[in-house]
């Protein structure tokens, strides 16, 4: 980012003072409109409506590679909003048009994930214990979905009618070993879409009063099965004989004193061990899954090649330790997220932190977050992962939690954002350009 180039309103990063000043316009034109102010109140209005689709889409199960049941469900709320360009690509996601009026406006797509990382047969009824709602998957994605309604309603029902096109996505596979696939298909298939909102997550506990937080950066992650294979044999008769679980307890003993880099933030876990058969018997495979995490491409290449290093020198140490052949180690790639892509000074970023200004709050924190923005991030499209409003925590666990503080702030928020990069009937112009 060159610095000179940069300035600030409002507390806000464009990229010079005729592109700040035309975003200072668009919002004071847009947040004036009466049709804009009406769907605002809407959303506030209709605050504990939306928190009950959240609750209604949490409980149908959706792991996965398995999300067909929450699909059908969700084309069926898309089309009672009187959406009628619905599909469903090769890979299953939902992409829903809903057409602005101008053949050259800009592309702009709100999305949110179907699956969880929960099996088929996890427990989803939704409890509530004072103001706070249990449930696995209340918060990551229920809850993006539902703002994804809320804001759709809102537009629907105002009659808001768009200069450029939005689509509504609803995306599989972002979870775990699903690679965002989901996403990955989206942009492997379409060349028309020119920015990304991920609505995904809401505020944390641990933020101060008042304070919110946006993904504007892609943490990247590379995801290893590494497996270790020796000859086996009986705990007595084959004493001697090399291990495949010593090798393995080796290399995740080299690992684990590795030291990572605080900035760029990097982090990696052996996250799941399995390995031999019989408790008198010399293992013959064991098998390590591991997650590294990186803002920076370069520092998740050198934190993966000295890990991977590790792992190969545990084999052969292993097999040194009995004057025997080195163990064998294989790895497989599971997963892979692009790292070190967007920033601040986006459209997109921009218009979010100009919309939360607008509505009266402090100007969010920016920080980093693997989700599906980046794979968006990584092509150059301008692209965010934003909150879905109210707060949570633990997520990916039985225990996840949602509080609805605050919560019309995200859908309202979504909305400003989107008719700004969009545009509207009557103007402004649409903050968001046509990279096509």
């Amino acid at each position: 980012m060159r610095l000179a180039s940069v300035v600030w309103l409002s507390g806000v990063l464009f990229g010079s003072q005729a592109e700040a000043a035309n975003a200072q316009a668009a919002f004071k034109a847009i947040s004036g409109k009466p049709a804009v102010k009406a769907a605002l109140e809407q959303i506030r209005r209709e605050d504990e409506r939306t928190l009950r689709e959240q609750i209604e889409i949490a409980e149908i199960p959706a792991p996965s590679y398995q999300e067909g049941r929450r699909t059908d469900d969700y084309v069926r709320r898309l089309r009672e909003l009187g959406l009628s360009e619905i599909s469903i690509d090769t890979e299953g996601n939902i992409i829903a048009r809903r057409a602005g009026i101008s053949r050259n406006g800009p592309t702009l797509v709100l999305s949110a994930h179907l699956d969880t990382v929960f099996s088929e047969d996890t427990v989803l009824k939704v409890r509530k214990e004072g103001n706070r709602y249990y449930g696995p998957g209340i918060t990551d994605d229920a809850r993006g979905l539902a703002v994804l309604l809320t804001t759709l309603r809102a537009m629907q029902e105002q009659k808001l009618r768009t200069q450029g096109d939005v689509l509504f996505v609803a995306t599989v596979g972002e979870e775990g070993l699903g690679n965002l696939r989901g996403v990955k298909a989206l942009f492997r298939d379409r060349q028309d879409i020119d920015g990304f909102i991920s609505v995904d997550g809401t505020e944390s506990p641990r933020l101060a009063p008042g304070e919110s937080e946006v993904v504007t950066r892609a943490v990247g992650s590379h995801r290893w099965e590494i497996t270790f294979t020796g000859p086996g044999g009986h705990s007595f008769e084959n004493f001697g004989t090399p291990s495949a679980v010593h090798a393995m307890g080796r290399a995740i003993s080299t690992i684990s004193d590795l030291q990572a880099p605080a900035e760029p933030k990097t982090t990696f876990t052996v996250s799941i061990v399995s390995g031999g058969t019989a408790i008198n018997a010399i293992a013959e495979k064991a098998q390590l899954r591991l997650d590294i995490r990186s803002e920076s491409a370069a520092a998740l290449a050198a934190m993966e090649e000295k890990i991977l290093a590790a792992a190969d020198r545990a084999g052969i140490e292993e097999g040194k330790r009995w004057n025997a052949e080195p163990v064998r180690v294989e790895r497989k790639l599971l997963g892979d997220r692009p790292a070190g892509a967007g920033g601040d000074d986006n459209a997109v970023a921009s218009a979010w932190i100009n919309a939360m200004i607008v509505l009266d709050q402090k100007r969010p924190l920016t920080v980093g977050g693997s989700t599906d923005a980046n794979v968006p991030m990584g092509l150059g499209i301008p692209a965010i992962t934003a909150s879905g409003g109210g707060i949570a925590d633990k997520a990916h666990s039985l225990d996840e939690w949602y509080e609805p503080v605050n919560a019309w702030l995200g859908p309202q928020a979504l909305l400003l954002t989107s008719l700004a990069l969009v545009g509207v009937e009557g103007g402004p112009k649409p903050l968001l350009s046509r990279r096509r």
